[in-house]
Order: structure tokens, then sequence, then C-alpha cells
């Protein structure tokens, strides 16, 4: 990446209670969530279409998830994405709820 490049980041929208992943200053994607307890839902993953294909929901999942984790939450992944990235990376099964 140079310095020209725009820099990628997700921050935690928690008033709209989803993570968003920003490509410069432009939202490209986000997770969607509830919480029940100390349980954290993932509800749906959206990655805008010019930007589908390069990694970018896997990393905003891993975002997401490590985030839970240090909340010392489970995570039930209602999502689609995210529990096919469950069923990809069983060494995380103690996080599931």
């Amino acid at each position: 990446m140079t310095k020209d490049e725009p820099r990628l980041l997700v921050r935690q929208a928690e008033g709209r209670r989803r993570y968003e992943l920003l490509l410069g200053r432009e939202r490209v994607g986000f997770i969607q969530y509830r919480d029940e307890g100390e349980v954290r839902i993932f509800l749906h993953t959206e990655i805008e279409p010019d930007y589908e294909g390069h990694g970018l929901a896997t990393q905003l999942i891993e975002w997401a998830l490590n985030d839970a984790r240090s909340l010392g939450k489970k995570v039930r992944p209602d999502c689609p994405t995210v529990a096919a990235y469950f069923a990809k990376h069983p060494e995380l099964d103690d996080l599931v709820a």
C-alpha cells in the first residue's frame, strides 16, 4: 500500500449495532449484529458490489470476531456469510454460543 492508496479501516457503529468497513472515507461494507446478554448475534454481512471478491468480508468478519472475543462474548452466526466462515475455521468453535 502506498501513501496515496485509501486506508482500510473497521469501526464499530454502536448506535447502528454494526461494524463498518471503510476504504478511505467510503463505507464499503458492514456486519449487523444484536446482543443478547453475553451473546453477540451476527445477522447480516454486506460488501458493496464493486468491492466483492477481494477478501474484504473475511477481514471484516475476523475483526468483528476478535472484538467479540475481547469483550468476552460468544457468537451466534445467524448470517450465512459468518456461518460459512466458521465452517472453514473449526479452531474458532470455542467462540460459538
